[in-house]
């Protein structure tokens, strides 16, 4: 999947958020000065091309649906800032937040608690 421009990934926010929707649905969401409905139609096309966003025929107009989960959406991102910024370590990445102190050593202690408990789950 292609990249999202910053509007794209707020655009896509707003199906997360509320569900199927359409384009002057989310004009409306936005305060004024409120964006043209056609700069909205675009960016909703553009994430439809991109494969990010569906949609549904409704009489001559058309209903938009996000297709890729907020929750994937996360892990692609995550994913690709430890392979650009962390050489694919997902162990740099801990060890940065725990010596930038973002990180406490007691939460990390939980996190392999957790693990832990679901490696012997999966085991079982």
């Amino acid at each position: 999947m292609e990249k999202l421009t910053a509007k794209e990934e707020e655009v896509l926010n707003f199906f997360w958020k509320k569900g199927p929707l359409f384009v002057k649905d989310i004009v409306e969401m936005y305060e004024s000065p409120k964006p043209h409905f056609n700069t909205i139609s675009t960016i909703v096309r553009t994430l439809e091309d991109k494969g990010y966003v569906g949609h549904t025929q409704h009489g001559k107009t058309y209903q938009y649906h996000a297709i890729v989960s907020e929750e994937d959406m996360g892990k692609k991102s995550i994913s690709s800032i430890v392979g650009r910024y962390f050489k694919n370590s997902y162990l740099q990445v801990v060890s940065s937040f725990v010596n930038d102190g973002n990180l406490p050593v007691e939460e990390l202690r939980k996190l392999l608690d957790e693990v832990e408990r679901n490696d012997q789950n999966d085991k079982s």
